[in-house]
């Protein structure tokens, strides 16, 4: 296949940007790039073009990074939230994707980021909250906090009814000792009552002279 030189005039993501000189197909170069003024050839008179080319490009490349450094500051600040059914313990049917993340921040907030940019080190295959990172510009990157929600209803478990033992009533030490202490009590009259005795006194017996 035959190939041709060209100048960029615009970036082109894969491809280079502006005053960059590549090499592509030809055919490429006839029926897309210079047709859509992307690209023109390379000649002496176009080389003239690469100064203004390459401050054209300065002025992108500084406008691009200015706007993912807002962004970046703004979407720290967010919270993403994923609607997913989810089985048992809070597991996934599949995962999240970028793109998915990438839709809801479309959907919620109206910001377009290319799923490319939202990078997954890991799957995200249950519910809880993830701080994912964004690779926004070669020179800015950024987080995003990703909540993941269950749509499926939580089933509600009923506890078995606990059977509840009759209570038995122990009796203290000192119920019992005030009982004993009672029953002494009542014995006490009767021996108060038993009649004294009285003793004779002992006569003392002389022994007969001899």
């Amino acid at each position: 296949m035959a190939k041709t030189e060209v100048i960029l005039t615009h970036n082109i993501v894969g491809l280079g940007g502006e005053s960059d000189q590549v090499r592509v197909a030809a055919g490429y170069a006839r029926n897309y790039l210079f047709p859509q003024r992307l690209a023109i050839p390379v000649t002496q008179a176009n080389k003239r073009q690469l100064e203004s080319l390459k401050q054209k490009r300065a002025e992108r490349e500084a406008h691009e990074f200015n706007t993912m450094t807002e962004l970046a500051k703004a979407l720290q600040k967010l919270v993403c939230v994923i609607k997913v059914k989810t089985g048992e313990e809070g597991k996934l049917f599949g995962a999240v994707t970028n793109g998915m993340i990438a839709d809801e921040l479309k959907h919620q907030f109206d910001i377009a980021l290319d799923k490319k940019k939202i990078h997954l080190e890991h799957s995200i295959r249950q519910t809880g909250d993830f701080e994912v990172e964004l690779n926004l510009h070669h020179d800015v990157k950024g987080t995003l906090k990703v909540r993941v929600e269950s749509t499926t209803p939580a089933v509600a478990v009923e506890a078995a009814p606990v059977e509840e033992k009759p209570k038995t009533e122990k009796r203290g030490k000192h119920h019992g000792h005030a009982e004993k202490h009672h029953a002494h009590a009542e014995k006490a009259p009767e021996a108060e009552a038993a009649p004294k005795t009285d003793k004779k006194p002992k006569t003392v017996k002389k022994a007969k002279a001899e």
